[in-house]
């Protein structure tokens, strides 16, 4: 198969548009800063909090709505023991986590005048904790970035007939170089233009795929087991505590993102932050249907009687492939193009996210505050611009690893849910938290995570829950095993944390063993950045 010529024209297109909105951007951030007198380090991460209602809906929502938004969902619908049921918990799950972020978390982040959602940490407990966290959130964001560039690369690869790594490395220059260029502004602005062309496009593809000649009417096999097992997925009953469990993780675990707090925090007003998380609750939900429909309609061909031919790419084991292979056969040529520029832009749209996030919360947390307090502006700002350097190059190189995109995100977003967000949840809403009670919940509950086992990463259990079977040689835990250890970080931090705080000023230990200086610890207040370092008011 030759470079498909046309599509390499059209990609190339797309992104000298995507990359001059960035630079166009950038300038208009510098225009900005001149005018407000910002520094340098606040416009680049937060964009001056000056971001207006409809930029921030667009970003907000463009950030999610990513290349492992698409191609994932896709691939949920497709593979037989997910189908339509984990695809909707999903977006349904995506939803629900805009809600709760609006109406619980924006106010409390906002209040407290942060850069970003570690700084609680870094008043409360002390350097120690924070960094320890702060790696933990760069990781979460170091596993994002594969898992939306494996998309783009194999939609690439299979309808252009490039190489997956050089697809991957040029998408993944021209992200970052918009976002050194422009930071948060040219992040925000793009955002619009790629979630235009993710929505048009997907209008345009999805019908081709469905009226395929060689697709039968998905309404028939929802339930019937024909070409392929029915794409409704396995809804049983004894999946019940798992299905709950999946909800709660991904509801709650995408708020332990710093690509969430860094739009709300960046919203020109509490009222906007709130209003964008409700807008993006329901867009995230309606750009989620086209790709049930794509993923139902390739659960519903013939792909015998295709260019594929058989067996089908499940049985072959390319259902993480199942969204370029349907466009390359099953839609015509410019419609395939069409649709790998809408995989294109909604990679770009979360990996400029992604960059921005990880250089965040190393310039802020780590560097600025542990490593350099007395770094200058501009001294920060060229840590900023290294740091999206090397997360891109780093989170660029996973893509090698080619696993399922749904591996990758489901990875990340648990060890969000288990570890960031209970500790999250005891900094911002309990005063009694504090760095011991942090430091033995975030062990309790890696711990207790691992000995429940993943398959996905080869772990076999050692604790065995209620439910707890032997299927197939292997063992399978029906119980809410997530949600059950990130109620034991909680207890644990919060319960920790207490018998800290007596055992310290109850005078039971000496006050010189007092490493977190619970003793002296204020009541949790505003954080008020001076200077890009964060202090304690008085």
């Amino acid at each position: 198969m030759a470079v498909n010529v046309p599509g390499v024209i059209v990609m190339v297109v797309f992104y000298l548009l995507v990359l001059g909105t960035g630079i166009w951007a950038s300038f208009k951030s510098k225009s900005k800063q001149k005018k407000s007198g910002a520094t340098g380090m606040e416009m680049v991460l937060l964009g001056n909090r000056s971001i207006n209602l409809v930029v921030g809906v667009f970003t907000m929502t463009a950030t999610w709505v990513g290349g492992a938004f698409i191609g994932g969902t896709v691939e949920m619908v497709y593979t037989p023991s997910m189908g339509l049921t984990w695809a909707l918990l999903l977006l349904l799950a995506y939803s629900t986590s805009f809600i709760i972020g609006g109406l619980v978390v924006a106010k409390a982040m906002r209040d407290r005048n942060c850069v970003t959602m570690l700084d609680p940490f870094q008043i409360k407990y002390g350097k120690v904790i924070t960094a320890g966290l702060s790696l933990v959130s760069l990781l979460l964001d170091l596993l994002w970035l594969p898992s939306t560039l494996i998309g783009l690369g194999g939609t690439m690869s299979v309808v252009l007939d490039l190489s997956f790594t050089v697809c991957v490395w040029i998408s993944a220059a021209v992200v970052i170089i918009y976002t050194l260029m422009g930071g948060l502004y040219s992040v925000a602005y793009t955002d619009i233009i790629q979630l235009v062309l993710i929505f048009s496009s997907l209008s345009i593809c999805v019908p081709f795929v469905m009226m395929s000649p060689h697709t039968l009417d998905i309404s028939q096999t929802l339930m019937n087991n024909t070409l392929h097992p029915p794409w409704i997925g396995q809804p049983e009953l004894k999946k019940i505590w798992i299905m709950i469990d999946d909800f709660l993780f991904l509801t709650l675990g995408n708020l332990a993102y710093q690509c969430f707090h860094q739009r709300i925090l960046s919203a020109s007003s509490l009222a906007t932050a709130k209003i964008t998380c409700f807008a993006a609750s329901v867009l995230i939900f309606l750009f989620g249907i086209p790709l049930i429909l794509f993923g139902a309609a390739a659960a519903s061909t013939d792909w015998n009687q295709t260019s594929y031919g058989s067996p089908s790419p499940y049985e072959r084991g390319e259902a993480a492939m199942i969204l370029p292979i349907a466009l390359q056969h099953l839609t015509p040529t410019f419609i395939s193009i069409i649709g790998t520029a809408c995989v294109a832009a909604a990679v770009m749209s979360s990996a400029d996210s992604v960059l921005l996030s990880a250089a965040s919360v190393f310039t802020n947390n780590i560097y600025k505050n542990i490593l350099r307090p007395q770094a200058s502006d501009r001294e920060s700002r060229w840590v900023i611009w290294a740091s999206v350097v090397a997360s891109g190059v780093v989170g660029s190189s996973l893509t090698n690893l080619k696993n399922s995109i749904i591996t990758f995100v489901l990875l990340g977003v648990e060890m969000a849910y288990v570890i960031v967000f209970p500790e999250l949840v005891c900094v911002l809403f309990f005063n009694i938290s504090n760095g011991y009670g942090a430091a033995i919940g975030w062990l309790v509950g890696f711990v207790l995570r691992l000995l429940s086992g993943e398959p996905s990463l080869g772990l076999e259990p050692v604790l065995h829950f209620p439910g707890c079977t032997l299927e197939d040689g292997v063992y399978v835990q029906y119980s809410p095993v997530k949600t059950i250890s990130m109620l034991s970080t909680i207890a644990a931090i919060l319960l920790f944390s207490y018998l800290a705080s007596v055992l310290f000023n109850k005078g039971v230990l000496p006050e010189k063993w007092d490493v977190f200086k619970v003793k002296a610890q204020h009541s949790p207040v505003p954080l008020s950045p001076v200077g890009g370092t964060i202090e304690e008011k008085e």
